[in-house]
């Protein structure tokens, strides 16, 4: 088991979205990026929806993020996981500090959970334990090369839905 940290959040003040992953991948940890494994169809689907294409360098898709009012980060700020980069493999977790962020983002109404594990981590972590802001919280396909039994036609369909109002 090796033990992991998560990445600082991608954030204006000013952002009225959060999108949470459970914690960075082998790949995305090694290239120092929000999802940087090349089946991850996570850039493909914001370039579909705000023009954050993945051809594009990583900074300026950030931006591109922070300037639509969407907010990224993840669930848990550290862990032990294994090899592999299944969430099946997260083990001695310890979530973010969501309440200080929120203090700090007080236009974010609506949280995204890229896949399961990072809504059922930040259920068990982080609500009714830290002090939270009214939010509408929803559960989107995982934009994970693991998530390979929902076309990418149907993901981008659930999350045009739930970013582009």
């Amino acid at each position: 088991m090796v033990h992991i940290y998560s990445f600082n959040p991608v954030s204006n003040a000013d952002a009225r979205i959060l999108i949470l992953g459970s914690m960075p991948g082998k790949k995305s940890l090694e290239q120092n990026q929000y999802y940087a494994h090349p089946s991850n169809v996570f850039w493909k689907l914001m370039g579909e929806l705000i023009n954050a294409h993945p051809h594009l360098p990583y900074a300026q898709r950030l931006e591109i993020l922070k300037t639509s009012g969407i907010a990224l980060w993840d669930v848990l700020a550290a862990c032990e996981r294994g090899e592999s980069s299944l969430d099946s493999n997260i083990k001695e977790e310890a979530a973010n500090n969501f309440a200080e962020f929120f203090a700090q983002h007080p236009h974010i109404t609506q949280v995204f959970f890229n896949g399961s594990k990072a809504e059922q981590c930040f259920k068990k972590f982080v609500v009714d334990k830290q002090t939270l802001p009214s939010l509408e919280l929803h559960r989107l396909p995982s934009t994970s090369p693991a998530h390979a039994g929902m076309r990418y036609a149907d993901k981008l369909k659930a999350w045009r839905a739930a970013l582009i109002p």
